[in-house]
């Protein structure tokens, strides 16, 4: 492994036991949940979106340091953000922030909170349309 390597586990550690954003959100504008029943991982991830961006995130769940390292860097780059910019978020962009080549089964752990971040964000959408929220959106 070379030193590189080495900086992304620790950087993938430190994020597994001192999350960033972690916590629930009482008023959140959308929360939404996703659960890998393969290896049982679970990410919560609640959002105040206020003039189509994240004000606020804070994520919950447990699993592996993968899954829940991804979700605490993912917090961090989604907070402030667009959701027109956040929806062209990529499973590369993913795999970037973690920056250690991931089997086929440790990607499914990567991408959950990627996968529960765009569909919170569907179901936002969806809430909006449905009843014509606009101060919110």
């Amino acid at each position: 492994m070379d030193s590189i390597e080495m900086m992304y586990q620790e950087q993938i550690l430190d994020h597994y036991k001192n999350p960033r954003n972690f916590g629930k959100i009482m008023n959140a504008t959308v929360h939404h949940h996703e659960y890998n029943p393969l290896c049982g991982d679970e990410i919560e991830m609640f959002l105040v979106i206020r003039d189509k961006k994240v004000a606020d995130v804070k994520i919950n769940g447990h699993g592996c340091a993968i899954s829940q390292a991804s979700a605490s860097m993912l917090s961090e780059k989604v907070k402030g953000k667009s959701l027109e910019e956040l929806k062209k978020l990529t499973k590369e962009d993913i795999l970037e922030m973690l920056g250690i080549p991931l089997s086929p089964v440790r990607l499914k752990c990567a991408l959950l909170s990627l996968d529960t971040f765009k569909n919170a964000v569907v179901i936002f959408e969806k809430y909006v349309k449905e009843i014509g929220v606009k101060g919110e959106m």
